[in-house]
This record gives C-alpha cells, sequence and structure tokens, in this order.
C-alpha cells in the first residue's frame, strides 16, 4: 500500500533535515551537512512492513518553487495523501512563504480533494521559550486564514526536541489502515498485562503508532485534586522516541544490536522489547509484585497475534 507524502515549503525551511532525521537515522547535529535540494527528491520509506510512503521532497527556491506551480501542478499535486508544508518560524520573507502555501492549497484541491493538510511551523527552538506560544499561535492564525476552511493541522517542531516526532507520528499514524483495530487489541493486551499503559512504536523511525492507557496512573491529592507537577507528560511518548532512537544509534555505532530494555525506578518498571518483526512494545508496569519474568512470558504468548494481525494487513 502505497501513500504519497508531499513536502513542501521555502528553500531553508528544514524539509530535508527532519526527513532524514525520521527516516534516515540522522541526528540533529548531523544536518548541518545536509544541502539544499534541487528540485524534487523522491524516496520511498516502507513502515510497518506494508505501508510504503512516497515521499516527494520539493526544493523550495524561487524558480522551482514558480515551476511546480506553473508547469508541473498536475504531476506534483496529483493523488496526494497528505501535504506537510514546512513555515521557517524565522523566515525573512513570510510573505512569500504564505503565497506559496496558498497555491499549493490551490492545486491540493483541484488535484487531490481529499488530502490531508498538515503545517509544521519549524525551527521553533530558535524562539526564546516564554515567547514560543505566542510566535506559534501568531503564525498559525494567518496559515488558517488562508486555509480557505480546510481542515488543515498545524504542529511547532524543532529538530533538537520531541516536537518533530509527535507531529511526525500523528502524521503517519492517520495513514495506517485499521489503526483502531490495532488500538483495541492493545488495550485488550495492556489488560492481561496489569500494566498503566502500553505504547507500541515503528521498529527504525521508533515513531509511536498507539498507545493504551485503561487506568489514571497519575497520583491525587487528599482532597482528589491532581496536582499539575503529578500528571502524565503529555509528551511522554515522543520523549521515549527520541531517547531511545538516539540510543539505538549509539548502538548501532558500537556495532551492538538493540534489542530490549527495562528500566526500574521505586515508583515503576518500564519494559521495552520486540513485538512483532516491525514494532517494539513498551509496557509501563507499578505494580511492584509483578515480576520482569512474568511481563517477558505476557510479550512472548502476544508476538504471534500482533504478527498475524501485522500480516493480515499487509
Amino acid at each position: 500500500m502505497k501513500k504519497k507524502v508531499l513536502l513542501m515549503g521555502k528553500s531553508g525551511s528544514g524539509k530535508t533535515s527532519m526527513r532524514s532525521i525520521i527516516f534516515a537515522n540522522y541526528v540533529a547535529a548531523d544536518t548541518r551537512r545536509l544541502g539544499a535540494t534541487i528540485d524534487i527528491e523522491h524516496s520511498h520509506v516502507r513502515f510497518l512492513g506494508n505501508l510504503v510512503l512516497n515521499l516527494w521532497d520539493c526544493g523550495g527556491q524561487d524558480v522551482f518553487m514558480e515551476t511546480y506551480f506553473r508547469n508541473q501542478k498536475d504531476q506534483i499535486f496529483r493523488n496526494v495523501e497528505v501535504l506537510i508544508y514546512i513555515f521557517d518560524i524565522e523566515s525573512r520573507d513570510l510573505d512569500k512563504d504564505l503565497q506559496y502555501y496558498q497555491n499549493s492549497l490551490e492545486a491540493i484541491r483541484a488535484n487531490s480533494k481529499d488530502a490531508q493538510i498538515c503545517c509544521l511551523i519549524h525551527k521553533m527552538d530558535l524562539i526564546p521559550i516564554t515567547k514560543r506560544e505566542e510566535a506559534f499561535r501568531a503564525l498559525q492564525e494567518r496559515v488558517m486564514n488562508l486555509s480557505g476552511g480546510m481542515n488543515v493541522k498545524c504542529y511547532g517542531t524543532s529538530i533538537w526536541d520531541e516536537t518533530l516526532y509527535r507531529a511526525w507520528s500523528s502524521i503517519v499514524n492517520s495513514l495506517i489502515p485499521n489503526a483502531k483495530f490495532l488500538e483495541n487489541e492493545l488495550d485488550k493486551f495492556c489488560r492481561v498485562c496489569d500494566a498503566d499503559e502500553i505504547i507500541l512504536f515503528e521498529r527504525i523511525t521508533f515513531l509511536a503508532i498507539c498507545h493504551s492507557t485503561p487506568g489514571e496512573f497519575q497520583q491525587t491529592a487528599e482532597d482528589g485534586s491532581t496536582p499539575k507537577a503529578l500528571l502524565p507528560d503529555t509528551s511522554r511518548f515522543e520523549k521515549v522516541s527520541n531517547i531511545i532512537k538516539l540510543f539505538k544509534l549509539s548502538c548501532a555505532k558500537g556495532q551492538a544490536q538493540f534489542k530490549s530494555m527495562e528500566v526500574r525506578s521505586p515508583g515503576f518498571a518500564a519494559y521495552i522489547d520486540v513485538l512483532t518483526s516491525n514494532t517494539y512494545v513498551m509496557i509501563i508496569v507499578s505494580d511492584t509484585n509483578i515480576q520482569s519474568a512474568a511481563v517477558t512470558l505476557n510479550v512472548n504468548a502476544a508476538r504471534k497475534h500482533f504478527q498475524k494481525i501485522e500480516d493480515t494487513r499487509s
């Protein structure tokens, strides 16, 4: 199953860097050596075995952008599943960026009217922390005003933190067939393991695919309220993606292969292990009576079932 994903945005906005980090195992510091994309760079990325992302990374220099809209509109914008438009939050020519975005939407309406539209407001790390939300909202408002009522999702991203993984997890997950069924099966597995939470990750990219959180695992005060400091981190999946992927790359540099991991603290234990040929699973358990051997047995027992689901979807 092949899905066409179009990456567009002005030259230097960060399209190739983010693609290289997510799909080509680059670390953020290594992207400095990447050159500008010339014209259109095609790549096919296999995701979860059966889903193939046909990535079109379109060079953002003015001469190329003008050609796309003047001579190649039907070819580039036909059969698109997702248009990902990247804005540089510190662009020196934002008006032109927005004009190109508007041109892209018009071409999508004409050639792929059912395509999803995602805008990544990128390089947020360049904005002081106290001003990031304000800067993001301001540009988001301008983008939405030009979107003509289309269903557009905006994400603030940076290659230096987990926000990039959050955006791409959301985008790719929307392309996975029968994702809801997979989530339901993960709910059953979570109950069998008596786990607080289970997260499924794609093997190569380590993007979070889906999760199951059947219970409330935050602590509550005597009055029944939940202190903000004790609420689950809403970015926890993406942070794990970022950390584990960097660890996997470190293992590879040392000629070692990452397979599984167990992390323990006084309050919980976390287990990461291979589940299928294309996925890893992370199991969070706070019950100290549950031994690691029991978790391992459950994972071993579940592998055949989840592999069958994966093969059926191929």
